[in-house]
């Protein structure tokens, strides 16, 4: 298992994201909730707070962005194996609809060749509370065994 999982199972989701935050600092801009970390699949939300709109009032491109990429390299941290490394190595993302709420993203893995090195495309999708699809990035992660 890896590092990550067992502090998230052994921790819970609250103390669990704010180590991920002390870890990766800039995440804590968009004050996230893993809610849920498996092999193939995480999930976190984002609180709505002035502090991360756009001058629409909306959830700023940026924290969308933030959101993704939180939950594509957790996801991508559990699903692969033991001794293997990655790193994001692009992301490509697409705003549908504007983000007025707390969002929910959630990063898909389950149809990922985890077993192999090379790029892995990750999908991952953000939702607004009324569960309407606000945006989705696929991030290119690259893993090395």
């Amino acid at each position: 298992m890896s590092n990550a999982l067992n502090a998230f199972n052994s921790f819970g989701a609250e103390k669990f994201s704010a180590m991920a935050c002390q870890m990766a600092p800039y995440f804590s801009t968009i004050n996230p909730l893993v809610v849920a970390l498996r092999p193939g699949y995480a999930e976190a939300t984002v609180p709505f707070r002035r502090e991360i709109t756009n001058h629409l009032g909306t959830v700023h491109a940026i924290a969308l962005c933030n959101a993704a990429e939180l939950t594509a390299g957790l996801m991508t941290d559990v699903s692969i194996p033991a001794g293997a490394r990655w790193i994001p190595k692009g992301m490509t993302v697409e705003y549908l609809a504007k983000a007025k709420t707390a969002v929910r993203a959630v990063a898909d893995g389950s149809d990922v060749d985890w077993s192999s090195a090379g790029d892995k495309l990750v999908s991952v999708t953000v939702f607004d509370e009324q569960d309407q699809q606000v945006f989705t990035a696929r991030i290119t992660m690259n893993v090395k065994l």
